[in-house]
């Protein structure tokens, strides 16, 4: 694979890594990740796991400083792992590799539904609508959805309504 594939890939793996924190898919990514930098090392794959149980600590306490920063720190992490294990890896074993990522991240696109991480405030007026979550119309969505720190949503006036959090119509 070209080198910009690669990155690519990684820095997706990386956003993979932070999107799963906290949703019924997380259990299935931290083992397959673990198990992918590990690369077949016990050893290895047991401080892989240590590690993602630190980023799931670090993105899940309660927000002391900025979420938005801590999120992207963690992606930058993660996305050096991946990218780091693919740089070390040669031919069919790199390609192998990075089939393993690709197909991680293709499992979470397809069980993954919306996500909404600190949204900040909205505020409708004259008969408009304010969304700081996630609003799926028409029914729900397959797959999980995900909210955390959605600011407040405030409507004022006839005909305006606020949303925050998630909401299936």
């Amino acid at each position: 694979m070209l080198f910009e594939e690669l990155t690519a890939l990684a820095t997706e793996g990386g956003r993979a890594v932070v999107r799963a924190v906290g949703t019924a898919f997380w259990p299935v990514m931290q083992r397959s990740a673990a198990e992918l930098v590990g690369r077949g090392d016990a050893e290895r794959v047991r401080a892989e796991l240590m590690r993602l149980d630190r980023t799931a600590h670090a993105l899940t306490r309660p927000p002391s400083g900025d979420a938005g920063a801590e999120r992207a720190r963690q992606e930058g992490l993660w996305a050096g792992r991946f990218e780091a294990l693919l740089d070390r890896l040669e031919g069919a074993e790199q390609s192998s590799a990075a089939a393993e990522l690709h197909a991680l991240l293709e499992s979470l696109t397809a069980s993954a539904s919306d996500t909404a991480i600190d949204t900040g405030n909205a505020t409708a007026r004259g008969a408009s609508i304010a969304i700081t979550g996630i609003r799926n119309a028409g029914g729900s969505r397959p797959g999980p959805s995900k909210v955390a720190h959605t600011g407040d949503a405030e409507a004022s006036g006839p005909g305006s309504s606020a949303i925050t959090g998630i909401v299936n119509e």
